[in-house]
């Protein structure tokens, strides 16, 4: 897919191709492996971030001759030359985020150097998807996660509005956004429930094709003020229940439900309960809904070191157990009626009979079957 996003990184990285970087030197048999993550919102935003360095963490628990450095740049017109700069410095390179597809190409030139994108699929130079030796591109089926938030939400609303607030309109997002809307209408249509979607339209969100996909959008993944802005003012129109996929900037939203009584969230990517203790004993964390990358992250890691590794693109899905939603005892606030609804709604993904829209899928959350 060509979009003007991924048209400008490549430029850039033209330039920085033109001024050399070096191939480095394949791992020695026996050694760790020396592994760079860069993310736009840090590895502590107890979210996206965070969730794919755990999975780096892991390895190294087994591996501890590994290592691995951090790097955050927040400026997404700066993390392709933020990972240009230290490409030749590591053995691998983890990148969390849609923004770093036009890596691709400094991936095509270092062929020495294996790359673990999530999120996206390498680019080459006309911007187009393609697949690499040395690139396993890393990609989920949010629309089903977001699909369980959205049932959720629909059947524990007490006010019957809800809404989401989402960080930037890259496809991964859009996913968990339809999905969330798509599952409202699902537990309206087939579950009792009687919920209305709350959108700002000053805070509507476009993709990377230019389209309005509406909702709430921060417009950045490390923007927490914008993010209480966004959830307070939904607070205030009546929303009890905000599906939060925002990365670092949704830590603004869980500040704005911490100042308000009644009202909660659902966390995104990892389990992010102790993220809501509000300190006295109660919490704002309905649920979360769940994208598996830490396991994903250690297993490809394990790969390189053992020489198994092999370049590809994959969507990890239900059926992988790589989406879901927390159901655990003491990490949500579910009641047992919905528990048991959201069990069958996830049986039901599971086995193909609902199949949750997404943002370039051929189906749209309006023509959703079965609504």
């Amino acid at each position: 897919m060509k979009t003007l996003l991924k048209k400008l990184l490549l430029v850039m990285l033209a330039v920085l191709l033109i001024a050399g970087v070096a191939c480095a030197p394949k791992t020695e048999e026996g050694k760790g492996l020396k592994i760079a993550i860069v993310t736009t919102s840090g590895v502590d935003d107890g979210s996206f971030g965070q969730d794919c360095y755990n999975g780096i963490l892991q390895f190294i628990e087994k591996n501890p001759s590994s290592t691995v450095k951090t790097v955050k740049e927040p400026d997404n017109a700066k993390v392709v030359q933020a990972v240009a700069d230290i490409f030749a410095d590591y053995d691998v390179l983890v990148l969390p985020g849609f923004q770093f597809a036009p890596v691709g190409v400094l991936a095509m030139e270092n062929e020495d150097i294996r790359v673990i994108l999530v999120d996206s699929a390498p680019a080459d130079e006309e911007g187009n998807d393609t697949e690499l030796d040395n690139v396993y591109g890393m990609l989920f089926s949010e629309q089903e996660s977001g699909f369980f938030a959205g049932v959720a939400a629909a059947l524990e609303t007490k006010t019957g509005k809800i809404g989401s607030v989402h960080g930037m309109a890259f496809p991964p997002v859009v996913n968990y956004q339809f999905g969330f809307e798509a599952g409202v209408k699902y537990a309206n249509k087939h579950l009792g429930a009687n919920a209305e979607v709350i959108s700002l339209p000053s805070y509507a969100g476009t993709d990377v094709t230019g389209a309005n996909v509406g909702s709430n959008y921060v417009g950045d993944f490390a923007d927490e003020a914008t993010g209480k802005v966004i959830g307070s003012e939904l607070y205030d129109m009546g929303c009890d229940i905000l599906f939060v996929a925002a990365g670092a900037s949704g830590n603004g939203v869980f500040t704005a439900a911490k100042e308000r009584d009644g009202v909660f969230c659902i966390g995104c990517d990892v389990d992010q309960y102790d993220d809501g203790d509000r300190g006295d004993g109660t919490n704002i964390i309905l649920t979360s809904a769940l994208k598996v990358m830490h396991l994903n992250v250690d297993r490809q890691l394990q790969a390189i070191l053992d020489g198994t590794f092999a370049g590809k693109n994959e969507v990890l899905t239900v059926q992988t157990d790589s989406t879901g939603y927390v159901s655990a005892d003491g990490r949500h606030q579910l009641s047992d009626d919905t528990l048991v609804k959201l069990k069958d709604v996830y049986d039901k993904v599971k086995s193909g009979a609902i199949v949750p829209p997404g943002n370039f899928t051929e189906q749209t959350v309006d023509d959703f079957p079965g609504l």
